[in-house]
């Protein structure tokens, strides 16, 4: 018995691998296309702020850090910022990454982000033109 290819046994296996390549390559990568149906809404700095205002606090207590960094963002008498660098535009999507990345972050992570001198930011709270002045 021979096992003799068929036009239409190739052809079935050409259908079923071109599915197989549509289905796991031309899906989107997850935060490649935007809000994820979000309209697009500029963000408030106000409430950004406040929000991660509030996330720092919380992870200075969580993690035990002492910085003056951490005691202005647990000291309720210190207002937060309340506007956005000149020529910084983000949009609520840009924010709620930026939250949850801060939210997410580990203490050994988190140290960087709370630090007296040359603090840093996650790369998702980056969404500001580099400039002289602090990340958000």
């Amino acid at each position: 018995m021979t096992n003799a290819r068929t036009p239409l046994r190739d052809g079935a296996v050409r259908l079923v691998l071109a599915a197989v390549v549509v289905l796991f390559c031309a899906a989107p990568t997850p935060g490649d296309i935007g809000g994820c149906g979000q309209r697009v809404q500029p963000l408030d700095p106000g409430a950004f702020y406040e929000r991660k205002k509030e996330t720092d606090c919380s992870k200075c207590r969580e993690c035990s850090f002492s910085t003056d960094f951490c005691k202005g963002a647990c000291d309720k008498a210190v207002d937060p910022l309340s506007e956005f660098p000149e020529g910084c535009d983000p949009i609520v999507h840009d924010g709620e990454v930026c939250l949850n990345a801060l939210e997410a972050a580990s203490c050994g992570d988190y140290e960087a982000y709370v630090k007296d001198q040359a603090r840093e930011a996650p790369n998702e709270c980056r969404f500001c033109p580099v400039s002289s002045e602090a990340s958000p």
